[in-house]
């Protein structure tokens, strides 16, 4: 925002609030759904505009559903009401519906996204009736750690074991309590993917082999920065703390641009900075210490996130008034149209569509960092 006299005025927690009631507000009006035509159920459609395999949910992507869940959570904190609540009992109850198997899969990481959701439905805004499916995903989650390794594999079965599902069952199990599993896996991560000339997380690694996978997306950063804010908060041994700092810097080395999230893309990876802003959030408000570098980092995971956010909302699309968001908030966003739908792909994962904009996973990130900045902006940040 610029002021008559040319001056930059920073948004306030109530602007970003009403951004993010609009970002809520488009997945609403553009997502959310009957499953079946059964009464009392919701569930968002993939894309927008929908096709009608997309309409009748033969696609839906378990841990997009998860984080929609998440995001609903943000809302009802920031200003709840009943609409709210319900949406999120609503939600949890269609994605147990339309998992046809109850609440669990064979990928720990997308069981781990929605422990991480429904636990903080029932812990902030007093949702009892996700008791059964926090306590099934938790029973499947400690079964899934592997001594022999420190760490659950991306699958059941699988030889890999990765940042994107260790970092969220860390998460998971610090608010279970089970915090000495979880320093296990924290550890683990920095021990076993942390590149020691960036700083970055690797994806993951095979084991036994021990060939590493070493890209370094944004979503292995922000599982890790909100697994070490989480143990530093609640253990309170310096390791934790130190590492998110030096791993938030790492982040604003490598992966900004003018203080600006970099990069971005459809299908699963539309989610990758979204989940990287949340922990950033997370970390700005929750991060303890004193010490300069832990002021320093506080500063600068909100400062990332504000001018993320800026960028992002500057670069939307606007559509019959609510925001449609690009995959990379540095670009302006473009209208999506049916052609090139994002599918499924044999290895489980989803592929972006022809235009990333279309992908219920891009539109959530971007409603994400909007309660991010309305986060670190009411925190003073």
């Amino acid at each position: 925002m610029t002021s008559r006299t040319g001056r930059n005025i920073e948004p306030t927690a109530a602007l970003w609030a009403e951004r993010a009631d609009l970002a809520e507000s488009a997945i609403v009006t553009r997502h959310l759904r009957l499953l079946w035509g059964i009464p009392r159920t919701q569930l968002g459609v993939v894309g927008w505009p929908p096709t009608k395999r997309d309409r009748a949910f033969a696609s839906w992507h378990y841990w997009w559903q998860a984080h929609l869940v998440d995001c609903c959570v943000d809302a009802a904190n920031r200003a709840p009401t009943p609409v709210r609540r319900r949406r999120i009992a609503a939600i949890a109850r269609t994605m147990r519906i339309r998992n046809l198997r109850g609440w669990t899969n064979q990928y720990y990481d997308d069981m781990a996204w929605l422990a991480i959701a429904l636990e903080r439905a029932e812990r902030t805004q007093g949702i009892a009736e996700v008791r059964g499916g926090l306590l099934a995903l938790d029973k499947d989650l400690c079964a899934g750690f592997e001594p022999e390794f420190g760490a659950v594999p991306w699958r059941k079965g699988s030889d890999f074991f990765n940042a994107p599902a260790n970092g969220p069952v860390g998460i998971a199990m610090a608010r279970l309590g089970r915090y000495p599993r979880a320093v296990e896996i924290a550890d683990w991560l920095d021990n076993t993917l942390r590149d020691k000339e960036t700083g970055l997380i690797f994806d993951g690694i095979h084991l036994p082999s021990g060939e590493v996978e070493r890209p370094t997306y944004s979503y292995c950063q922000g599982v890790v920065l909100g697994l070490e804010t989480e143990l530093a908060v609640h253990t309170g041994e310096p390791r934790h703390a130190e590492r998110a700092a030096r791993l938030v810097f790492a982040v604003e080395e490598h992966m900004t641009e003018g203080g600006i999230v970099s990069g971005g893309g459809g299908g699963d990876g539309g989610l990758f900075n979204g989940i990287l802003v949340r922990y950033l959030a997370l970390l700005a408000v929750m991060l303890p210490g004193d010490d300069g570098d832990f002021a320093t980092a506080r500063r600068t995971a909100a400062g990332i996130v504000r001018r993320s956010a800026t960028a992002a909302w500057e670069n939307r699309l606007e559509v019959e008034g609510d925001p449609l968001f690009g995959p990379d908030w540095r670009k302006p966003a473009r209208l999506p149209g049916i052609a090139g739908a994002g599918r499924a792909t044999g290895s489980g994962s989803v592929r972006a569509s022809r235009s990333p904009e279309r992908d219920l996973s891009v539109q959530l990130s971007g409603w994400k960092l909007m309660e991010a900045a309305h986060t670190v902006t009411a925190a003073g940040l």
